[in-house]
């Protein structure tokens, strides 16, 4: 028996500012969003009821949208408001929270003046990205094909949903020949990131980061580095090329979806899964959960 597809499912969706049926939350095939990409996102996660730093999340909808040339219609303390409705409407209590805004069907064309902002909100119970025994094995990344555009040639600061066309083909090619994901490089060759997650290395008690100016600064990433700073550890952005992962002696994965995933290898590169990135997933369950860090 098939599994039934996200259209497909219990419960409620918060749409344009009320909570529908989840079965009912539908939007025309002409919409702009579909034919010209123009729709911006989000990814949350709730545990134990309560959803990770959201008004972040909330703000960053917010300047998505602007960047891609549109208001949300909503402030980020309504878009909170709104979120945490649907995760309590729903009876979840660990639960993933996708909010999505996007441009509707009144044209048709490259052009967008006269389009309506549509804005809805998901969510669903999801466990983690990765499962807790790949995750402590060490995930397995291939070096993807497609790069991650200049910032004059894409809008790269935006969570933008058609930066991601490129990320998906990334991901299905490395599952395919046998991987977890793949690691991407940015236009000029440097290290970026994974396919929906920022990434850190290790070497001589110092954790190395790309700096994120063609990619998004993700909201666990900054929580990565404040966890970090907590144990002492000092956390340098910089252009990293690939061939200095030769050096590195511990990788991790950074992300709403993936939280903090040890790596174990990426192409030729082997990583251990040693004390640092055992301590960053303990140190990040322990804060998403509430606990004492």
């Amino acid at each position: 028996m098939s599994t039934p597809g996200f259209d497909d499912r219990d419960g409620v969706i918060w749409y344009n500012g009320e909570l529908i049926d989840w079965r009912d939350a539908h939007f025309h095939v002409l919409s702009h969003a579909l034919h010209y990409a123009s729709s911006v996102f989000e990814g949350q996660r709730a545990y134990g009821g309560k959803i990770f730093k959201l008004h972040e999340h909330s703000e960053r909808l917010i300047k998505s949208g602007k960047i891609l040339g549109f208001d949300v219609p909503y402030s980020a303390d309504e878009l909170d408001a709104a979120a945490d409705l649907v995760v309590k409407a729903n009876g979840l209590v660990d639960a993933y929270v996708r909010p999505v805004a996007w441009r509707g069907s009144e044209m048709m064309g490259v052009a967008t003046k006269g389009s309506k902002i549509h804005v809805a909100i998901a969510s669903w119970e999801w466990p983690s990205y990765f499962s807790k025994e790949a995750k402590m094995k060490g995930l397995r990344l291939q070096i993807a094909k497609w790069r991650r555009p200049a910032p004059n040639t894409a809008p790269t600061a935006s969570k933008a949903a058609g930066l991601y066309m490129i990320a998906s083909l990334c991901k299905d090619a490395s599952m395919e020949d046998g991987y977890d994901d793949a690691l991407m490089l940015d236009y000029r060759g440097q290290v970026a990131e994974a396919t929906g997650a920022n990434i850190f290395f290790y070497k001589d008690g110092v954790l190395h980061t790309p700096t994120p100016d063609c990619f998004l600064d993700g909201i666990t990433r900054r929580t990565a580095m404040e966890l970090a700073a907590k144990r002492g550890i000092k956390v340098i952005e910089r252009a990293i090329m690939p061939e200095e992962m030769a050096d590195f002696e511990q990788a991790f994965l950074t992300g709403t979806a993936a939280e903090i995933s040890p790596l174990s290898q990426i192409g030729d590169y082997s990583f251990e899964v040693g004390d640092i990135c055992k301590n960053m997933v303990h140190d990040y369950d322990d804060l998403v959960n509430n606990k004492q860090v």
